[in-house]
């Protein structure tokens, strides 16, 4: 059931995920205004009666919320704190909701500088592919003031399947979702291994995908991405390699920030470094099996 008076809200970030996010919000009853930073990406929601704003100033008027799903943290940071951003539009007491994967340290710094301006900032990273987010059916990792976050929950519950709390500093579900990013790529990474070693002995993949999916890894990461392995559907991209050697690299920063070794990541990242070498930027990050395969002589 929609709330009788639900709060406006402001979407920053029409990508793939923002698109299908803001689409919850808006069926929700939100009244939405919409503003990315590439124009023409709002049509089909500015036809279902969300506002495009022309700046940021103007889609953050009169706004109980602002999200942000922006891809990386140069965007996050012009959008938030550039001239005429967020930090400078936006009234006192609005919930910056951060739902993109950003760095420990400018999402620290962020809450920062919404604090200094009366605001306050919330991270709720989200888990999933983009037909996830048009379906409600993210999983959602979400840090800050207890309040804030509360307030936040009738949002969640139109975008998620359930809500992960990590405590009321917002770094912390950006480093939750990080530390999941980059277990998720371990499993990619042994997944392109184990395929290359029985493409190489002769065997169908197909065959090692059904002992892996009805045995001990029947869980989606390796239904999923597995399938984009056996299939080569790498065409299908729901996380692409150049976002996911971003999200290597936060990672990264974030183990030296914290002097935590992360041997994993740092073959993760020269793996995923190898595949753009070679044009594969924007194919789904599962491009990692091709890339493995040429470095066993099979490609």
């Amino acid at each position: 059931m929609k709330p009788s008076n639900p709060p406006a809200i402001a979407f920053i970030g029409l990508g793939r995920m923002g698109r299908g996010i803001a689409g919850r919000l808006l069926g929700g009853g939100h009244a939405l205004a919409l503003y990315n930073r590439t124009p023409g990406k709002a049509g089909e929601l500015r036809d279902a009666g969300a506002l495009e704003a022309a700046s940021i100033a103007q889609a953050c008027a009169q706004r109980e919320f602002v999200v942000t799903m922006l891809a990386d943290d140069a965007a996050l940071e012009a959008v938030a704190l550039g001239p005429g951003g967020l930090r400078d539009s936006a009234s006192p007491g609005t919930i910056h909701l951060v739902m993109g994967t950003h760095g420990v340290a400018l999402v620290r710094a962020l809450a920062r500088a919404h604090a200094d301006a009366g605001q306050v900032l919330v991270a709720a990273p989200v888990l999933g592919r983009p037909d996830a987010a048009a379906a409600g059916q993210l999983g959602i990792v979400a840090a800050g003031p207890a309040q804030a976050v509360q307030r936040c929950r009738p949002l969640f519950e139109l975008i998620g399947r359930r809500v992960f709390e990590a405590g009321e500093q917002p770094e912390a579900a950006t480093a939750i979702k990080l530390a999941n990013n980059f277990m998720l790529g371990c499993a990619l990474q042994g997944m392109a291994e184990g395929f290359s070693l029985v493409r190489k002995t002769g065997v169908d993949p197909q065959v090692l995908y059904d002992v892996m999916t009805e045995g001990l890894f029947a869980a989606p990461a390796y239904k999923i991405y597995g399938r984009l392995m056996v299939d080569q559907a790498y065409e299908q991209a729901g996380f692409t390699t150049r976002l996911a050697l971003k999200d290597m690299n936060l990672v990264l920063a974030a183990g030296q920030d914290q002097q935590v070794p992360l041997p994993s990541v740092s073959l993760l990242r020269d793996r995923l470094l190898g595949a753009m070498a070679h044009g594969e930027a924007e194919r789904d990050w599962a491009v990692l099996a091709r890339e493995q395969a040429r470095a066993a002589g099979l490609e």
